[in-house]
This record gives C-alpha cells, sequence and structure tokens, in this order.
C-alpha cells in the first residue's frame, strides 16, 4: 500500500483539530494527534491505556520543518546533531527549556526537560508523507507494554475503532526507533542510547562526528 497525496490531506484536517490518526512510519505503526490539543492528547493516553505521567515524541514529517519550529530553543551543538542524524529512525531527547510542546513532556521529565524528537525517513510508499506541514503528537499503537505494531493488522481493532483516521503504508521494519538522550549534548558533547533500535551505537558515534562542534562527542558510559 502507497501513501497518496489525498491521504496528505486528510491527515493534516485531523492533525488540525482534536483528531487521533494511526499511520504508518520508517519503523512501526504509531498513534498520532495534534501535539497542542489537550483533548486529543488525551485521547491518544486513553486509547493506549498509558499513564498520562509519561511522556510522547513530537514527529515532524521532513527536517526542515522541525528545525523552523525548535529553531529559537536550538543550541548550535544540538542543531548540528539533528541535520547529522535526522531523518531515520530514531528519537532524539532534547532540550526543550520553553516547553515548547508541554502536553508532550508528561510529569517524568528532568528539570530542565527533555523533548523527544521524530523525524522518520519516509520513502518509497510512504514518500508522500513528507508534504505533511503540521506536526504530531506521536506514540507507538499498541497498548501500553504491549508488541510494536510492524502491520496495519497488528493494531488492535480497538485502537483502530477508536481513531478518527486509519493509513495503511504496507509492513514496516517492525522495530521501535532509537532513542539517543542530547540532553547533556550540547554542555559536553556527551550523549547515551536510551533505548536500542535500527541505529546502533557506531552509525551514531560515526553521525556526530560529522558535526561541526567544539570537540568531539563522546557516548555517557
Amino acid at each position: 500500500m502507497s501513501i497518496a497525496a489525498k491521504d496528505v490531506a486528510r491527515l493534516e484536517d485531523c492533525l488540525a483539530g482534536d483528531g487521533v490518526a494511526v499511520i504508518p512510519t520508517d519503523t512501526v505503526y504509531g498513534l498520532a494527534c495534534n501535539p497542542t490539543s489537550e483533548t486529543a492528547v488525551r485521547r491518544i493516553y486513553e486509547l493506549k491505556r498509558r499513564p498520562p505521567r509519561k511522556p510522547a515524541a513530537v514527529m515532524f514529517f521532513a527536517l526542515e520543518p522541525a528545525l523552523r519550529a525548535l529553531a529559537d530553543g536550538l543550541s548550535p551543538r544540538t542543531r548540528a546533531a539533528m541535520s547529522s542524524l535526522l531523518p531515520g529512525p530514531l528519537t532524539l531527547l532534547v532540550a526543550d527549556p520553553d516547553r515548547r510542546y508541554p502536553l508532550a513532556l508528561g510529569s517524568d521529565t528532568d528539570n530542565p526537560p527533555l523533548l523527544g524528537l521524530r523525524v522518520p525517513a519516509l520513502t518509497g510508499p510512504l514518500a508522500e508523507l513528507t508534504a505533511v506541514r503540521a506536526p504530531a503528537l506521536q506514540s507507538s499503537a499498541n497498548f501500553s507494554g504491549e508488541p510494536d505494531p510492524r502491520s496495519l493488522d497488528d493494531v488492535a481493532a480497538e485502537l483502530r475503532a477508536g481513531a478518527d483516521l486509519v493509513l495503511d503504508g504496507g509492513e514496516l521494519p517492525g522495530t521501535a526507533s532509537t532513542v539517543i538522550d542530547l540532553g547533556e549534548y550540547e554542555r559536553t558533547g556527551k550523549w547515551r542510547i536510551v533505548r536500542a533500535g535500527p541505529v546502533g551505537e557506531e552509525d551514531l558515534e560515526r553521525g556526530l562526528e560529522s558535526c561541526d562542534t567544539p570537540s568531539s562527542p563522546s557516548k555517557i558510559q
């Protein structure tokens, strides 16, 4: 299945209000909604049976909109890391001192808070999604603690029925994104892998070494 231009328009309409969508990404199927709508975010947490204190990620469908939206709050080193590593099957935890997307931060976050940021690599049958202009609060389309869905059939019927829009992107890789903590990256150049995934440590090191930064990046032990 391929995403069509009409699907992009339907998704943008959904993200403009209080709707919830099931969408394909470069890793697994996710639930997506307007990151500034309390109603929509609450619906996702209730659908997933996920404690509201847990954070979620904000997804942009292309890199440039992400860089523009976060421009005022991004440090030079973090911006360079984003440009080097994204798009791809990664979630970057970046400093969000201005709490730009407070509904995504949950209540378990540190002070200053860290924002989970996703810019998936949308190619092939998913390429049309790069035209989506609005960001989305995004979480995997499963019940909390259960396996990540590789295909639309893997998404529980209850979750599909509870969504306003369901997009079929065919079978996906099925491994959730690598999560990397860049909270200390600007100050110290250090980073750490929080959750292993499709992008391994060596690839991350190569990507970060290519950044124009004051000192070489290093992995937090």
